[in-house]
């Protein structure tokens, strides 16, 4: 007989991938506040801009979606949230090695937009208990 799922561990994903759409979103507000305030304003481009912000998100962002997206797509079986996933950050991989601009800012958001869908499919199939 098949054994039910844990509802500690379900809800442990279902948590972690809560916290990897905050993340996103985060990550989208970072990206478009600073094409608003350094575009058209011209402020806060060392901070904003500065290397360290990005790699650290890239690094969030890795292991929330490889703890989430890939644990529940071998769990479960579901392809279509590690596709999108592994192709997010990979956009986001590439962004953070290219020339600060549209282009990488373009790069960084369909790359949180994928991450953050695969997130929400991974919370929508997850099992209903309790």
């Amino acid at each position: 007989m098949r054994k039910a799922p844990e509802p500690l561990a379900n809800h442990r994903h279902a948590r972690l991938d809560r916290m990897g759409l905050i993340v996103s979103g985060l990550c989208m507000v970072h990206c478009l506040a600073g094409l608003i305030l350094i575009g058209l304003l011209g402020l806060g481009g060392g901070l904003l801009l500065h290397p360290a912000i990005h790699r650290v998100g890239l690094i969030l962002a890795v292991v929330i979606g490889a703890a989430t997206i890939g644990a529940n797509a071998l769990r479960h079986g579901h392809r279509l949230p590690l596709a999108l996933g592994a192709s997010g950050l990979l956009l986001m991989a590439g962004a953070i090695v290219s020339d600060h601009g549209l282009g990488e800012a373009a790069m960084t958001i369909a790359g949180v937009a994928l991450v953050a869908t695969a997130h929400v499919i991974n919370i929508r199939r997850a099992p209903r208990c309790c």
